[in-house]
Order: C-alpha cells, then structure tokens, then sequence
C-alpha cells in the first residue's frame, strides 16, 4: 500500500466561478477519485491548514506527495518547505503538477527560479512520449491530446531533468519539457505541467494513468532516518 497525500490550495475552487464549475469540490477531490485503487492510500490537505497537517511525522509515514498550487504559494511557511525537502531527501517521493513550478517546496528542490513562459488561450495540446520505455509512460500511446490547456514555453528555468518523459507541443507553438524526472537524494521527483484549474484535465483517463503511474514510480525504494553522514577519522584506503 502506498500512503499518498495530495496537496491543493482549494481556493481558485471557492472564489471563481468558472473554477467551481469543473471542480465545485476541489481539484484535489477529483485526483483523490481517479487516483484511489487497492494499492494506493490517499489523504487530502489544503492550503487553510497545511502547515499543521505535514509534521515531520506525517511527512515521514508518507510515500508519495502530490502538489497543485497556484495563487497562495506564500501561504506555506518556509519550514513547511523545508521539512518537505528533507522528507524527500530521506526517500519520500514528490510529484508537482502544474504552476507548483513556483511552490516553495518545487524551488527548493530545483535551485532556481523555475520560472517559464505562458499563455490562456484555450489551446489544443499535445504531450509527446518522448521516453516510452519509462515506467511512468506505459500505457500511454505516442502523445495524450487535451482540447484545451493554458499552453507553457521554453525557457523553462529548471536544472537539466534527469530524466524526460514528455514534451508537450501547442496549438500556437510552444514546445515544453512537460514530463520531467529528478533524483534528489533518496527520494525521485516528477513534474507534470498539464492541469490549468478551468479545464477538466484531471478527468482525462489517460491523464490520470500517468499520475498513477508517477505515483507507483516515485514510491520510495529506500528511505532513510537521518541526513547526516559518518563521521570518519581516517579515509580507507583502497
């Protein structure tokens, strides 16, 4: 079984009527749907008690954290940030969706502003496998088309992804690593930008098999206790 908590704002949900139109419970309610099976446990937390609800505890009986955020980035305390970064340094797995590019906990992780271009103009886009080999596409053909999604651009401020898995391609030209996979320390870490929060995205079944897929990859294989190292006296000479 793996304990997985998605994280939401869930405040574009209340405020703006053409969110609460796709998602009138949150999208965090809708993932928490498509995501539920027999091997996955699943927990919710919101922006209105987040900082209470992911102790170091918490953060360590989980396997797998999932991230969407959007206007109240500022709303998480820098050691909230910062227990997240040790618990994934320590092997629990991290998945950003969308604008969490620029989430405390995301920047932390990368080093870097993480900034990108955008646009809303209700474009197609297509997501590109660009590595079917890789556990988090199977089960998806050669590319996933979304009638409409806000549409990112290059430059995308992140270190070089250790590994990527989708491109995604818009109907006004863009092109976008939008799939990609980072190792940091114990813990693996997937960024997936599709899921502007006016457009039914997470409702899309393949959509929701990459998540599941990204879920099960990020799950740790080794975890540690302590982020310290041994202290040696002597180097050991080989």
């Amino acid at each position: 079984m793996i304990n997985l908590i998605i994280f939401n704002e869930f405040i574009d949900e209340k405020e703006r009527e053409t969110v609460k139109a796709v998602y009138p419970d949150g999208i965090h309610t809708v993932l928490k749907q498509g995501l539920q099976c027999e091997e996955i446990n699943i927990k919710t937390v919101t922006v209105d008690n987040v900082n209470e609800e992911l102790s170091e505890e918490v953060l360590s009986n989980t396997d797998v954290l999932m991230w969407w955020s959007h206007v109240a980035h500022d709303r998480v305390s820098d050691d909230t940030a910062k227990r997240i970064q040790n618990a994934i340094l320590k092997g629990m797995g991290f998945i950003s969706l969308h604008s969490s590019v620029h989430s405390k906990p995301f920047r932390l992780l990368m080093g870097t502003s993480c900034d990108l271009t955008w646009r809303e103009e209700d474009d197609f886009e297509f997501l590109w496998v660009c590595d079917p080999w890789h556990p988090i596409a199977q089960g998806i053909n050669r590319y996933i088309k979304l009638e409409h999604e806000e549409a990112y651009g290059e430059p995308f401020m992140i270190p070089p992804p250790d590994e990527l898995v989708f491109i995604a391609a818009y109907e006004g030209g863009e092109a976008f690593r939008a799939g990609c996979c980072f190792n940091r320390g114990y813990g693996k870490v997937f960024y997936f930008q599709p899921g502007h929060e006016e457009f039914p995205t997470y409702k899309n079944p393949e959509i929701l098999k990459v998540l599941k897929n990204a879920v099960k990859w990020a799950a740790p294989q080794t975890r540690i206790s302590e982020l310290s190292s041994p202290n040696v006296k002597k180097p050991i000479l080989l």
